[in-house]
């Protein structure tokens, strides 16, 4: 994801000025191909020279990993933003030493291919050219938007973060049943790729509400009736809705879990 958002900065900015800091020699590699970056081992050699230090570590290992920054963050004071999922400002605040200029991120992976949809909050420290300067990053590979309460962060984690696997899980469903029918697998997979693609190009072009272009495209006594018809009688509605409550209340669960490990 690191690598995903410097790469849509760079493209969006060739002067970016980046600095990408990992133990792992290939990934630094692979970071320093992306127009003028530098890269270095040393995460506090990096703070030193940075105003905006994005933390894209495993969740696990973000404690380990703040509390060893602490005392680099503490002395040059960067904005620090986060996107680990499942880790609060409050657990973020307290293993970097008290240091409250944050925002935490939620991106989703199709900010691979600068299509990701991200939610942001911040902290009450951070101020209006700060947000600035966290929106960017992300604003160069999607769709940005704040929410004013972190506990929203949970909702925007069920909706676009978790979202992509829901529409894949759709796609493999369709295509599944094209071959079923005497599609080719190839022929199968490409009709459901491309009716995803033409759908959410319709309603991103069309200020219509969803509902309506459903009922647009919906004619009276034909298939697509009686397709959606036997979904709403098989409760497909409520499955979805079942699925996205518990992706938000795995991810409140998640914030717990490390909340309690913050000493």
């Amino acid at each position: 994801m690191a690598r995903a958002l410097a790469g849509g900065m760079t493209r969006k900015d060739p002067a970016q000025a980046l600095i990408f800091s990992d133990p792992n020699r290939d990934q630094l590699d692979a970071a320093g191909r992306l127009g003028e970056a530098q890269v270095t081992t040393d995460n506090d050699e990096a703070i030193a020279a940075a105003d905006v230090v994005v933390l894209a570590v495993k969740p696990q290992r973000m404690r380990e990993v703040c509390k060893a920054l602490a005392p680099a963050v503490l002395k040059h004071q960067p904005l620090i933003i986060s996107i680990a999922a499942g880790i609060s400002t409050r657990s973020l605040v307290q293993w970097l030493g008290g240091h409250e200029r944050l925002v935490r991120a939620m991106p989703n992976t199709p900010a691979l291919v600068s299509e990701g949809a991200t939610g942001l909050y911040a902290t009450p420290a951070v101020s209006a050219e700060d947000r600035d300067h966290a929106r960017a990053p992300f604003d160069a590979v999607g769709y940005t938007m704040w929410v004013e309460e972190e506990d929203l962060l949970h909702a925007v984690t069920a909706l676009s973060g978790s979202g992509p696997a829901y529409f894949f899980f759709l796609m493999e469903i369709m295509e599944a049943h094209g071959v079923e029918q005497g599609l080719s697998a190839e022929q199968s997979h490409s009709l459901a790729l491309a009716t995803a693609r033409g759908a959410a190009a319709m309603a991103s072009a069309d200020e219509k509400p969803l509902s309506q272009l459903r009922t647009d495209v919906t004619s009276p006594g034909g298939t697509t009736e009686a397709a959606l018809r036997a979904m709403v009688e098989g409760q497909l509605d409520r499955s979805i809705r079942d699925g996205m409550d518990a992706a938000a209340r795995r991810s409140g669960e998640l914030a717990e879990e490390y909340g309690r490990r913050r000493s």
